[in-house]
């Protein structure tokens, strides 16, 4: 029997799967009944892979329940599907084509499946996920105290920040407590925290989105994070070497702990100050800082 490979793209109300070598398109609701219906109809087939995007976690109740049928799954950044589909020539974007690029992604590039994930993980991410949405209201409201005009208005923001204050707090709290539950994390966290610049919010956001620390060599997860130089030898760019890509999300809050560890940190202090001393700028340097921290946490 022919082995398929199947592309799925998921939004937050319904999905599109597409068997490349039958060229078929099937539309499913985000339902739990559809989802079912999905899966109990590609566990008939002979699938030997199913890609999906990362979409902000819409992905992960559906990639479950397709590991939890044995299905080998493959989540994939989306940056990587848009990129394909424009090698391809493929411009333009539908639900449909969008499935089709995912699955002819998958066949010709092949990536890994995921290790199965199981319900502690599922809670963790959607934790994590939520604690963004928090800062990001957190942050929108602290601009807007900003510009406040009127006692009212400043009394209603006061309050609410210090509402959102105590809900990250408690979302912080039930992280940690799902981290206990794991001995495997809950070892892992302990070891991250024994890195001068790494606390407990940093420990707990390496092992929920990063979860590939301890099991890939260093190469491959500073090129996961986006903190492995490349080089860039076109035009003006000429002997340039850059980073970029990967998991922009742990770049940006790997930030902090960096300029943490740059002070109290005496590997990345000293590694750091010798980057400057050689003219290197002061972001350039970071960014260096930051990949041997990611480096030595690996």
């Amino acid at each position: 029997m022919e082995m398929k490979h199947v592309g799925i793209d998921v939004s937050k109300e319904f999905f599109d799967l597409h068997i490349l070598e039958d060229n078929r398109d099937i539309h499913f609701e985000y339902t739990s009944k559809q989802v079912k219906k999905c899966v109990d109809y590609l566990t008939r087939l002979s699938v030997v892979l199913v890609v999906l995007e990362s979409t902000g976690g819409y992905e992960i109740p559906l990639a479950c329940e397709l590991q939890a049928a044995r299905l080998p799954v493959a989540i994939v950044n989306p940056r990587r599907i848009r990129d394909f589909a424009k090698a391809q020539g493929q411009m333009a974007k539908t639900d449909k084509l969008d499935a089709r690029n995912i699955a002819y992604f998958g066949a010709t590039l092949q990536p890994p499946p995921r290790k199965v994930i199981n319900e502690n993980q599922r809670i963790l991410k959607a934790l994590a996920a939520r604690r963004d949405q928090l800062i990001k209201m957190r942050v929108a409201e602290t601009n807007r105290m900003e510009h406040v005009l009127g006692k009212e208005v400043a009394r209603s923001l006061r309050a609410i920040l210090r509402a959102l204050e105590k809900e990250i707090e408690r979302v912080d709290q039930h992280i940690k407590d799902h981290i206990d539950q794991q001995p495997e994390l809950k070892q892992k966290v302990a070891i991250l925290k024994s890195v001068p610049g790494i606390g407990d919010i940093s420990a707990h956001m390496l092992v929920v989105e990063l979860p590939e620390l301890g099991l890939i060599n260093k190469k491959e997860i500073a090129a996961l994070v986006g903190v492995a130089p490349m080089n860039r030898d076109s035009g003006m760019f000429k002997g340039k070497r850059m980073t970029g890509g990967g998991r922009r999300q742990v770049r940006t809050k790997m930030y902090m702990p960096t300029l943490v560890a740059i002070q109290h940190n005496p590997v990345i202090r000293q590694y750091y100050l010798k980057l400057l001393e050689k003219g290197k700028s002061k972001m350039t340097a970071v960014v260096a800082a930051m990949r041997k921290l990611i480096v030595i946490l690996a």
